[in-house]
């Protein structure tokens, strides 16, 4: 039976991350919505020249209450699937109730999830900017290499930089290491399915920051699932192999929605 998917991208991406993933849905039979976050909806050439001065303001709850809405605004429950930070927002949505499931890649970490050493380390960057809290910040080609696409070749690694890398709202990793307005209930008796996503050389969400969620939101008596992804770095949603990834999170929704 086919069903609505919403995909939630991350930080430092645009909807383009995902073109993947929504042709390959797609030809699964099911209807595909990717909305971009609020100030992001620009190519990736705009938005370097020049984003969003709102951009610097975003914060996590203005984002899940926006996408709270693009999913209020459907006719029936979707399934949701997000990438990075976008799987912290799916998180947050599920337990506002909403979604038929959804499927959690390589995602930020709700408050109550310490970070590991690595994912520390790879935050940095931001963490140390100067006035980060209320900049929009760049990645380097050096963290993107080493922390994003660290499984990728050299070569490829530049081309996917250059093909998807934008600015970022610093002020919501802040706010995610802080632990402001990033909680959810793991204990929560209403949260729809839940399938966490783990790459094996995740740099940013590691694989024991990810199995930390797992233990953590199965407290709730819904469905919670793990699945891991060998030789994978946090661009797993798009590097080779990404196929994989998609036909098992779409098995799983499949068989777990609402």
């Amino acid at each position: 039976m086919s069903k609505t998917i919403l995909l939630v991208h991350g930080a430092w991406v645009t909807t383009s991350c995902w073109t993947n993933f929504k042709e390959f849905l797609e030809s699964k039979g099911h209807e595909v919505i990717v909305p971009a976050w609020p100030y992001l909806d620009k190519s990736v050439a705009e938005l370097r020249r020049h984003a969003d001065p709102l951009l610097a303001k975003q914060t996590i709850k203005g984002l899940v209450d926006y996408f709270e809405s693009q999913v209020r605004a459907l006719p029936s429950p979707p399934i949701l699937m997000g990438h990075s930070f976008g799987g912290l927002i799916v998180q947050m949505l599920l337990d506002r109730g909403l979604g038929a499931a959804g499927v959690a890649i390589d995602a930020g970490p709700p408050r109550g999830v310490l970070p590991s050493f690595t994912a520390i380390k790879s935050a940095l960057p931001v963490l140390l900017a100067w006035r980060g809290w209320n900049r929009i910040l760049s990645m380097s080609f050096e963290s993107f290499s080493k922390t994003f696409a660290n499984t990728l070749p050299p070569s490829a690694q530049l081309a996917t930089y250059d093909q998807h890398i934008v600015p970022a709202p610093g002020r919501i990793y802040f706010q995610a290491a802080l632990g402001i307005g990033n909680g959810v209930k793991f204990n929560n008796p209403n949260r729809p399915p839940l399938l966490l996503i783990a790459a094996s050389e995740d740099r940013t969400s590691t694989t024991s920051m990810v199995r930390a969620m797992h233990r953590k939101h199965s407290r709730a008596p819904s469905r919670t699932d793990i699945m891991e992804f060998p030789a994978r770095s946090h661009w797993l949603i798009a590097e080779p192999g990404w196929q994989e990834v998609a036909e098992k999170a779409i098995d799983w929704a499949e068989r777990r929605a609402k």
